[in-house]
């Protein structure tokens, strides 16, 4: 009787394990096979197109206040490398904190990521993205996601004069393969006449020790915030980080799944800034905002995604940005802890 009592066990635990992973095979397939329409993205460009009316366009940078507040755009790359996009995709606006994340990956090619964060933290955040949160105790950047890291970081990439922004430049142009992109010369200028407070970032790293140099180290932080990209442009960058620094079309020259993996750890924990915890509640992946309008968004191994809309929250995030990853999240349950 044990004996067809065991038989028995057995039989029902094989078909309730095949009918549980099949659920999950159907379900895994679903996701990867189901490609994301260009009316997809329209409609949902259209459902979030009243948040362009909550939140303001930067203005505390001249330059950027001069942005239209009514636009709105967005792209994916998905796993095949495909483009699809809809709304001002191809309209062009500043990097701004983006960049950091091209900066980082270049600073630890160059020095190795020990070195990078020897005089600064892995640690997230509930202060704005320009804080000076710790540098006046404890003298080290909490991350290189806010400013003051960010700083840091652009510092520790090798050149001279403006080699550091140029290598900057010149990697944007080849994960997204637009020679085109280049830097917007006014908001440079305006960046670099109104900021002030990243001057005082700035000196306090350098009376600490962790920086050594003239303002030219600055410049090129403001320079590297400066270049011009698209929605389209972001989404590869997206797709770049989530797939082990592979560029949309198969290209893997720089392929590094340790430095893609840095990079995407700390869109999640800091690339909000003082939203970043809510924001991997709500929406559950990695990305990286600017002040410029845009955020990019990395789906680890699968796909990229890049927004803009310049109307900003008061966390320094796109408004609309945001409700449009959070639709497509939910849309195709890409949450990573869901």
């Amino acid at each position: 009787m044990r004996k067809y009592s065991s038989i028995l066990f057995q039989a029902i635990f094989a078909s309730a394990l095949f009918v549980s992973t099949t659920s999950c095979a159907q379900v895994k397939t679903v996701y990867q096979t189901d490609k994301i329409q260009q009316e997809i993205l329209k409609k949902v460009v259209e459902n979030n197109r009243k948040y362009t009316e909550e939140g303001e366009v930067a203005d505390y940078i001249p330059e950027l206040g001069k942005a239209n507040p009514n636009d709105i755009g967005i792209a994916i790359v998905d796993k095949d490398g495909r483009v699809i996009s809809a709304g001002d995709s191809e309209k062009t606006f500043t990097i701004q904190s983006i960049s950091k994340l091209i900066a980082l990956m270049i600073a630890v090619e160059d020095n190795g990521e020990d070195e990078v964060f020897r005089n600064m933290g892995y640690f997230g955040t509930n202060k704005p993205f320009n804080h000076y949160a710790n540098l006046e105790t404890d003298g080290e950047p909490l991350n290189p996601m806010m400013n003051a890291g960010a700083i840091l970081t652009t510092a520790l990439i090798k050149g001279e004069d403006d080699v550091p922004y140029q290598r900057v430049l010149d990697r944007i142009r080849y994960i997204t393969n637009n020679d085109k992109i280049e830097i917007n010369e006014m908001v440079y200028l305006s960046e670099k006449e109104t900021g002030d407070r990243n001057r005082g970032i700035f000196y306090i790293l350098k009376n600490n020790g962790w920086i050594e140099g003239d303002e030219e180290k600055l410049n090129n932080y403001f320079r590297q915030c400066s270049i011009e990209v698209s929605a389209i442009d972001l989404a590869k960058i997206g797709y770049y980080f989530a797939n082990h620094c592979t560029r949309y079309d198969g290209d893997t020259t720089y392929k590094d799944a340790n430095i893609s993996a840095l990079i995407q750890s700390q869109m999640l924990i800091a690339g909000m800034y003082d939203y970043s915890g809510e924001y991997a509640r709500t929406v559950g992946l990695p990305s990286k905002s600017g002040v410029g309008g845009g955020i990019t968004v990395s789906v680890p191994e699968q796909m990229g995604i890049g927004v803009y809309s310049p109307s900003l929250d008061k966390h320094g995030n796109s408004k609309a940005g945001y409700e449009m990853i959070l639709e497509l999240s939910e849309m195709y349950d890409l949450n990573l802890f869901r």
